[in-house]
C-alpha cells in the first residue's frame, strides 16, 4: 500500500494513494482539491487544518494539488479551486465549491458525521 504523507492534521493524497486512503476508507473523507496559484484556497487551508482536530477519530479531512495530480482531478470532474469533495465508503455524497467560512465547513462536514 502506497505510503500517504502527513502535514499537521491534514492529509496528502495523490493520483497513486487516492483510492487507497479515500475511497477504502472506514470513515468519511473530506477531499480539498487546491493549487498552489489559488489565493481562495489558501483562505480555508487553515479553517480546514483546524476543523481537521475537531473532527479527528469521525471524519477525515485530505488535500490533493489539482496540478500535480491531474488523473484525479479530471477523474471526479474538478473545474473550480477550491473543491471539496466528500466521500462515505467509497462514493461520493457531497461537495463544496469555492471558499467558504469555517462555520459554514463546520455545519456542512457535521452532517456527515451526525453533528448537524
Amino acid at each position: 500500500m502506497p505510503e500517504v504523507a502527513q502535514s499537521g492534521s491534514l492529509t496528502t493524497v495523490t493520483d497513486a494513494t487516492f483510492d487507497s486512503a479515500v475511497l477504502a476508507a472506514d470513515r468519511p473523507v473530506v477531499v480539498d482539491f487546491w493549487a498552489d496559484w489559488c489565493p481562495p484556497c489558501r483562505a480555508i487551508s487553515r479553517s480546514l487544518a483546524e476543523l481537521a482536530d475537531e473532527f479527528a477519530g469521525r471524519l477525515e479531512i485530505t488535500t490533493i494539488n489539482s496540478d500535480e495530480n491531474p488523473e484525479t482531478t479530471r477523474r471526479y470532474g474538478v473545474m473550480s479551486l477550491p473543491t471539496l469533495l466528500v466521500f462515505e465508503r467509497g462514493e461520493l455524497v457531497g461537495s463544496i465549491v469555492g471558499a467558504r467560512p469555517k462555520n459554514h465547513l463546520r455545519a456542512a462536514l457535521g452532517r456527515h458525521v451526525g453533528d448537524a
